[in-house]
């Protein structure tokens, strides 16, 4: 047995068996989003759509998580500093040039991709509790950067800063101005992005990762590039990721550095195994639980972090009785309900 092997505690779950693992097709996923994206513009005021369309963003940044947990078995540690590079190149970019809101986004998300590509070097090498480690440090770092570099605010030129003028905000898109038509806009951008993970989980890519996954042997005897792959999932983690931090630098029009820390990296990670890494809807859940289960709380009167020991507890019960996390356990409710209902 190597010393890998030992330092197993941070081993993952296998993905659930059928039919807990059966596929979804993706207009059911654009239906299901679509029918709660409308509920919540109907229903939701100011406050909420802001901590909705927040939930909405960060569900990107937790599918990005699922698919190096969910698929690969990778622990990485450092998403929450790539949703701040996407929202710093968004910010950037905006600032800097005005192009579209679209154009910044992209970029944001494309900036990400390329250092989650390099984040995720260490990952051709090491798994498990080496891997966690290098990525929380990544994290760390980046955390440093952001707190003496500090986010655009404004200033002229690409890197410039507005001494003491006051902060420009970061226009929304022209047709998404508004509170409710923004919320609208950053569901949409979630739905495709929750589609684009599910079309790989159902076509080549994903093979290639539950490949990897059983073994990299088995997999290369299989004919599958492990490190393209490998590759491949981080770029695409990042690319969420980096959307999210765009679509946050919308929905306030600023971003600051102190909402990037290492630890938040840590939370992400955590609300991604309670919301489920192995169904699209547990990345909602995730975003629902990161910035909804907060608002609620505050709107309550209650102090924001009792959200920590509430994490905490989910987080061992997740780990201790269901794996699969929260949507794992509504996968196996409508599974026996379907059974049920064709008997």
């Amino acid at each position: 047995m190597s010393m890998q092997d030992t330092l197993s505690p941070m081993a993952v779950p296998a993905p659930p068996a059928a039919p807990i693992r059966r596929q979804y097709p993706l207009l059911a996923i654009a239906l299901a989003m679509a029918v709660f994206s409308a509920a919540i513009a109907f229903f939701a005021n100011a406050f909420w759509l802001s901590a909705l369309t927040s939930a909405m963003a960060l569900s990107l940044s937790v599918a990005g998580v699922a698919v190096l947990y969910g698929q690969l078995g990778l622990v990485s540690l450092c998403q929450f500093a790539l949703v701040g590079v996407g929202g710093w190149v968004t910010l950037r970019i905006g600032h800097a040039f005005q192009p579209p809101f679209e154009a910044s986004l992209l970029a944001g998300g494309v900036v990400a991709a390329l250092l989650g590509l390099v984040f995720g070097l260490p990952a051709l090498r090491l798994r498990g509790l080496y891997l966690a480690l290098v990525t929380l440090m990544l994290a760390g770092a980046f955390q440093i950067v952001i707190s003496a570099w500090g986010f655009p605010d404004g200033g002229p030129g690409f890197l410039g800063r507005a001494d003491g003028s006051g902060r420009a905000m970061l226009p929304r898109p022209a047709l998404a101005a508004e509170a409710i038509s923004y919320f609208l806009y950053t569901a949409a951008i979630a739905t495709l992005g929750l589609m684009l993970v599910q079309a790989h989980k159902i076509t080549r890519p994903g093979r290639a990762w539950a490949l990897i996954r059983k073994g990299e042997t088995v997999a290369i005897s299989s004919g599958v590039n492990v490190l393209a792959y490998k590759a491949w999932a981080f770029a695409l983690s990042g690319f969420l990721a980096g959307i999210a931090g765009g679509l946050l630098a919308g929905n306030v029009g600023q971003l600051e550095g102190r909402a990037f820390s290492a630890f938040e990296s840590l939370n992400l990670f955590a609300l991604a195994t309670v919301g489920g890494a192995f169904h699209w809807y547990g990345a909602v859940i995730a975003g629902l639980l990161l910035r909804a289960l907060p608002a609620l709380l505050t709107d309550l009167g209650i102090d924001g972090y009792v959200t920590i020991g509430i994490f905490g507890v989910a987080l061992f019960h997740a780990l201790a009785t269901a794996p699969s996390g929260i949507a794992g356990q509504i996968a196996v409710l409508l599974a026996r309900f379907t059974r049920g209902g064709e008997r």
